[in-house]
């Protein structure tokens, strides 16, 4: 399991921009997966191949900066917009093959592919998982963040990685972990871009609310908000309040947190599947 979050059977492969992706057999349909802040493609890995056995091809990708996506060392090309228009290119070459591309982000995933729809990407359909309105509310998350912020500036990678290890220990969930699995994180990590990582910290602690924004450019293509119902990141509420203001359904995941894609693959897999294929 080392050097990927769970197994799965998709290819490694590099799409323009030196992208890194997952990518699954070819079908009529492809669904690309954005993940969120410290995350990356593997985090996709759980509903991979239900995707595919659905009938659609998934494309799970590293941000630039991203685990195995390098980036540039300016931390203000991790903000939403300019990540957003990353990703609109990458629709873009997608939608080349004459096929539909239902665009997803997870968490800050979510305002990056917000700002993509925004950059005039040619999606088919948008699905927001566990992401919000604007920035990160108050919280021990956000606290995160301006904790963690100094500790990578002024100690590196691997001395941050190792106070968020040592933070993580006190909760039994992260003890209960595969040693591989925790391997994995730290590999992760400390291969990531720190402009990346403050770049996109910088996101979450700043991005302003665009729903409306957001609204008016999808016109009357289909939309979707999706939370776990225990997430701890944006509030349900939040949420909900979201895809009302998005005119979008909105669905919860149960037994989830903030990452229902890992915490309840199959539950995730029982609310998606059934909105895409009805938009196709």
């Amino acid at each position: 399991m080392t050097g990927q979050l769970f197994a799965h059977g998709a290819e490694r492969v590099e799409l323009p921009g030196r992208v890194a992706a997952l990518r699954t057999a070819p079908a009529e349909v492809i669904v690309l997966l954005v993940p969120g802040y410290t995350g990356s493609k593997e985090d996709f890995a759980p509903i991979l191949g239900g995707i595919a056995e659905g009938g659609l091809q998934a494309v799970s990708v590293d941000l630039p900066g991203q685990f195995e996506s390098p980036g540039p060392d300016d931390e203000s090309a991790y903000r939403p917009a300019p990540l957003g228009k990353v990703v609109a290119g990458l629709v873009e070459f997608l939608a080349r093959q004459g096929k539909p591309v239902i665009l997803l982000g997870h968490s800050y995933g979510g305002l990056v592919a917000r700002a993509a729809v925004l950059a005039g990407a040619p999606i088919a359909g948008l699905t927001l998982l566990d992401s919000g309105p604007s920035a990160l509310p108050e919280g021990p998350r956000r606290q995160a963040l301006g904790l963690g912020e100094p500790l990578l500036r002024e100690r590196g990678l691997v001395a941050a990685y190792a106070v968020r290890e040592e933070m993580s220990a006190r909760f039994p969930s992260w003890v209960r972990l595969p040693v591989e699995l925790k391997d994995f994180f730290r590999h992760r990590f400390t291969s990531s871009s720190p402009f990346g990582l403050l770049g996109m910290a910088d996101g979450l602690r700043h991005e302003p609310d665009l729903v409306a924004e957001l609204a008016a450019a999808l016109g009357d293509k289909p939309r979707l908000v999706v939370a776990g119902e225990g997430d701890d990141a944006w509030s349900v509420e939040s949420q909900r309040d979201m895809a009302a203001r998005l005119a979008a359904p909105f669905a919860l995941v149960p037994n989830a947190a903030h990452s229902p894609n890992t915490e309840n693959p199959l539950g995730l897999l029982e609310v998606l599947l059934p909105a895409w294929r009805s938009w196709l």
